[in-house]
């Protein structure tokens, strides 16, 4: 059986070395916007537009997935002769919502969107959702012509960008950019401040430090017409350019919005492989989904900590470690092994941090004092208190009482990295 399974490794890596960017793509982007509709038992993959944006800021070497986290996963194939040619994971909101109270009485649309280098040739596109077993089956369909000029071909929402933190191409680093959401025309000044800060927040951190030279940031400077951000609970409702919001899902601290597609928009000004929207509040919030985007407050006390917490989501999947949040339902059955890289249900833990445990240590490990240093399995995680684990008894995923991440983060994010950099 593990011969079966190096072969399948070993192939696998084979087809992966053997799509070449220039055989197939050109330097540019093609964008892929749908919508998702649906209510907690249904889905339904609604095509919106294609538009072509600017240079591929992506890998051109890494173009196969082959750590598969998202809920959602998406493969380009060449029309001609059926090759995969591109492939990556993410999540959404749509699907957070799911598993939400509201979500069982009412039916809603939320705006979904996919990037991918622009294709030289005829494409066939499928999008793939996680089912109640975590395998992935097909949802939707797409065949895109780079022909066609029915193909958006214009800067949808034209804005300035300036560089952060400049390490290099774009092609060859991980490209992460800042967006502002709640800052007027005479708070760029401020903006920019900002975000000289937050990436000095990044760099504070592991692996982000040892890693500085493969990353670059950058700003666009994109105004909104009114200051801060809506607030439904006190009642404040801002004109903004993004139209984030505090209380999404009815949780006060979850700040986030709706309108993905203009946040797309916007992001087109700059390369990009992260989107980071930094929102002009002092109230807490934030929140992050992998290849999605992630929000966060930029001028409350412990927004760094937010900031750093909520891209490790963003960037490698990486889940909440905390337990008994009651936002959402039955997002972690305990009978299937979460695609998360640092929960576990112990349904397949050796594809997990197994190998990190010291020797002697039980499984699943007390929450004693004598581990509170170490990798172990410790119950509760994934927003419940029993049947979900995580990997120390706290980190920064878990609660701020901690200000780093533990190895099993640490090792991800760092892989997640040189995907983008190598």
């Amino acid at each position: 059986m593990k011969k079966i399974f190096f072969l399948l490794v070993l192939i696998t890596s084979f087809v992966s070395a053997q799509v070449k960017f220039d055989d197939y793509f050109v330097n540019a982007t093609l964008r892929l916007d749908f919508f998702h509709t649906g209510n907690k038992n249904s889905e339904l993959i609604s095509f919106d537009r294609l538009v072509k944006e600017g240079d591929w800021s992506g890998s051109k070497i890494n173009l196969i997935d082959n750590l598969q986290y998202g809920y959602y996963f998406f493969k380009v194939f060449d029309s001609a002769s059926d090759a995969l040619i591109y492939s990556r994971g993410f999540s959404t909101l749509f699907q957070e919502w799911q598993t939400t109270e509201e979500a069982k009485t009412i039916t809603k649309s939320f705006s979904g969107s996919i990037i991918m280098p622009f294709p030289k040739n005829k494409i066939r596109v499928e999008l793939y959702r996680r089912d109640r077993k975590n395998n992935f089956v097909k949802i939707f369909t797409h065949e895109a012509d780079p022909k066609s000029y029915f193909i958006v071909n214009e800067k949808i929402k034209p804005y300035s960008n300036f560089k952060i933190h400049y390490s290099g191409d774009p092609s060859t680093k991980l490209d992460i950019v800042f967006i502002p959401e709640g800052y007027t025309k005479n708070e760029m000044d401020k903006f920019h401040k900002d975000c000289e800060r937050f990436a000095g927040y990044l760099f504070d951190y592991s692996p982000y430090k040892e890693n500085k030279e493969k990353i670059n940031i950058w700003g666009i400077e994109a105004p909104s017409n009114e200051s801060g951000t809506d607030i439904p609970g006190k009642n404040i409702w801002v004109q903004t350019l993004i139209n984030s919001s505090f209380y999404t899902f009815d949780s006060e601290r979850y700040l986030m919005t709706t309108d993905y597609h203009t946040v797309r928009d916007i992001a087109a000004n700059a390369p990009y492989d992260q989107i980071f929207l930094m929102v002009n509040t002092s109230k807490y919030g934030g929140g992050g989904i992998y290849n999605f985007y992630c929000m966060t407050c930029v001028d409350h006390p412990v927004a760094k900590q937010v900031f750093i917490h909520e891209f490790a989501h963003g960037l490698a999947g990486i889940a909440d470690e905390y337990g008994n949040d009651n936002t959402y339902q039955d997002m972690y059955p305990t009978d299937v092994e979460p695609w998360e890289p640092n929960l576990t249900t112990l349904v397949n833990f050796d594809s997990k941090w197994k190998n990190l445990i010291p020797k002697g240590t039980p499984i699943p490990t007390p929450a004693e004092e004598k581990y509170k240093d170490q990798i172990g399995v410790f119950e509760g995680g994934g927003y419940v208190g029993k049947g979900v684990y995580r990997p120390t008894i706290n980190s920064i995923m878990n609660s701020f009482k901690s200000n780093e991440f533990n190895q099993v983060c640490k090792d991800v994010l760092q892989k997640v990295i040189l995907m983008y950099a190598e």
